[in-house]
């Protein structure tokens, strides 16, 4: 069983500011974790590639895409959102973001990896499908699920995202496309303060209150996430995998710890099994305090061999 890691130099370069909690430093944490606890031995490593562009424009406005194109600067930062700024490195970070989603599909539909993590920032899961937002500007998640559905055939794809903040750029994307099943915990009420009332029939929301700890995480999971799961028996789960719901992350208010998402993925993991081959790409997202988002990481990838 193989673990693919999937990132590239680049996503190191994309640069918001010294001060932006969407920093550098955070895929330096998760590959000095990784390294120092061995568990990078275990990896199969891979360059995440650009992404086609016109798969991008299959996924957000062409208009939105080229918007973004144009906003790349030669020097200095242009803020394309509240909280989100393009500096010279940045459009190419977001195109390897991107790529390593799909890459990732590729990888596990065609049998060279059981699983794969992509190690990269930009996040994605805000990003809507005519709006960047969130520290996000393409959503790579929603771009890895129609590439697998629109090049492996696959007809059902499940999207799980456990990120403190809700998925608002997935659900705008896929809301009422039954061939995907999205899944996701948040705090609430919280930013970007969506999702607590999506009447989608494919979209499973589960709004958190701040202080909820892994107990309450994990029986939201079990109640609501896991039938829901069972009934549409993906194909291929994607996972929008945010770490900023941990107890020692300063952008929020939940206490999840390491231990949390080694479950949740354990329990991905029986679910693929039984309906997916297996099969599971996960994506960074948000997680802000670097030992707990590197150790979280460490749990998390453990998960998928058993460790746990």
């Amino acid at each position: 069983m193989s673990l693919a890691y999937i990132s590239h130099p680049d996503c190191q370069l994309h640069d918001m500011g010294h001060h932006h909690p969407e920093r550098p430093a955070r895929l330096t944490a998760i590959n000095d974790r990784l390294i120092a606890t061995g568990l990078d031995m275990a990896l199969h490593h891979y360059n995440a590639p650009l992404v086609n562009r016109a798969l991008l424009e299959a996924v957000h406005d062409p208009a939105y895409v080229a918007e973004i194109y144009c906003a790349s600067p030669q020097e200095g930062l242009v803020w394309v959102g509240g909280d989100t700024a393009m500096g010279e490195h940045t459009l190419q970070a977001a195109l390897r973001a991107a790529g390593a989603a799909v890459m990732g599909v590729d990888l596990v539909m065609t049998g060279k990896a059981s699983w794969a993590f992509c190690g990269v920032r930009p996040p994605g899961h805000h990003a809507e499908r005519d709006k960047a937002m969130g520290f996000c500007f393409f959503n790579n998640v929603a771009i890895a699920a129609f590439h697998a559905l629109a090049t492996h055939g696959v007809e059902r794809v499940a999207i799980v995202d456990f990120d403190v903040h809700h998925c608002n750029g997935t659900e705008d994307i896929f809301a009422q496309d039954e061939r995907v099943l999205l899944c996701s915990t948040f705090q609430h009420p919280f930013y970007p303060h969506t999702g607590y009332d999506c009447a989608a029939g494919n979209v499973v929301n589960v709004p958190l209150v701040a202080g909820s700890d892994g107990t309450v995480f994990r029986a939201a999971v079990e109640q609501h996430w896991l039938p829901r799961l069972q009934a549409f028996a993906p194909q291929l789960i994607l996972v929008s995998a945010g770490f900023d719901a941990h107890q020692a992350d300063y952008m929020a208010q939940l206490n999840l710890v390491d231990e949390d998402y080694a479950w949740v993925t354990r329990r991905l993991c029986e679910q693929a099994d039984r309906s997916a081959g297996g099969r599971i790409v996960s994506s960074l997202e948000g997680g802000y305090d670097l030992h707990a988002l590197a150790r979280s990481v460490e749990a998390h990838l453990k998960a998928f061999f058993g460790e746990f």
